[in-house]
This record gives C-alpha cells, sequence and structure tokens, in this order.
C-alpha cells in the first residue's frame, strides 16, 4: 500500500497494489496495522456506509459535532467522485483549508478524513457508489453542514454551479462563518 501525503498533513491517500491479469484483478483494500502506522494512532472503524448517486450529485459539506465526530476512509467502488475535506479544527494551523482528491473504481484510491473535518463529495461520472468506514455511529443530533460554495472556504468544484444536484439540506447549509 503506498500512502500519498497531501496538503494537510492529517489528510491522506491510501493507494492499493492492484494484481491484475486476463481473469481480472485482486488487491488488499485494507488492513488495519498498516493504517494505523500510517496514521500514527489506533483507530476503531464501527460503521460502514454505502452511497449511490448520479452525475452531479454534491453531497456535502457535512461533518458532527463533538463528542460523534466521526474520521472517515472513503473510496468509490463504481465511477468517479471529487472527494473534498475541509479543516475545521479551530486549533490547526489549516483551519479553513480544504484537499480534494478524485477517487473511482479506476484509481482505487482511498482518502482518510480524521475527525474535525468537514466532509463532501461531487459525483463526476453518471453513477458513483462510495464505501465510508467511520469511526463513530451516525447521530442526526450532532449533524451540521457548511454550504459547499462558500465564498471563504472557496473549494474548486469540476462542475458548473448550474448542473450541480443538491438535497434540501445541502441547499440550505450554513456559512462557514458560523463555524469559527
Amino acid at each position: 500500500m503506498n500512502v500519498i501525503k497531501t496538503e494537510i498533513p492529517d489528510i491522506l491517500i491510501f493507494e492499493p497494489k492492484v494484481f491484475g491479469d486476463e481473469r481480472g484483478f485482486f488487491f488488499e483494500s485494507f488492513n488495519q496495522q498498516v493504517f494505523e502506522e500510517s496514521i500514527g494512532r489506533k483507530i476503531g472503524f464501527v460503521q460502514d456506509n454505502h452511497s449511490k448517486s448520479s452525475k452531479g450529485v454534491l453531497r456535502g459539506l457535512h461533518f458532527q459535532l463533538a463528542p460523534h465526530t466521526q474520521g472517515k476512509l472513503v473510496r468509490c467502488v463504481a465511477g468517479e467522485v471529487f472527494d473534498v475535506a475541509v479543516d475545521i479544527r479551530k486549533d490547526s494551523a489549516t483551519f479553513g483549508k480544504w484537499v480534494g482528491v478524485n477517487l473511482s473504481a479506476e484509481n482505487k484510491l482511498q482518502m482518510w478524513i480524521p475527525e474535525g473535518f468537514a466532509h463532501g463529495l461531487l459525483v463526476l461520472s453518471e453513477i458513483a457508489e462510495c464505501l465510508y468506514k467511520t469511526t463513530n455511529y451516525y447521530n442526526p443530533n450532532s449533524e451540521r453542514s457548511i454550504f459547499y460554495n462558500d465564498s471563504e472556504l472557496n473549494v474548486n468544484w469540476p462542475m458548473e454551479n448550474s448542473s450541480l444536484i443538491l438535497s434540501e439540506k445541502d441547499r440550505n447549509a450554513n456559512k462557514f462563518s458560523l463555524y469559527k
């Protein structure tokens, strides 16, 4: 497994070693020991989520308040998404900064998003399915959203705003300044 560092040191990209031939392919999608050595601490995943969305669907930017914060290990198993993590840890040197990575069934990359980050994704292919391992259970009372197009964050989504499909919750998300 190749571990790729990003501009935000706590966000890591995991690139598996894929073994393929005329029969198909095989790869190790998760290894607890390699993962924990890479992030430098023990992690217990408690929930797996699976989403399916069509082209132009933008989900996010979502997070949960303490004590229900979630770390997420995200991968796309069908299609392609632009996956984004925004640092919302007030005491962080990278507070308000974001990282975006294309995750796809083809590149098999995974993005580790630790607790204290808002997360969003934009579907680039006709259909995309994503799997998320989380470190805490979903708690609807702790869920919050930051408006995907907040001018202070200036996330560079790779699609025109007029083509995006948002949920009611995401259309009515809060400005980033509310969480400063």
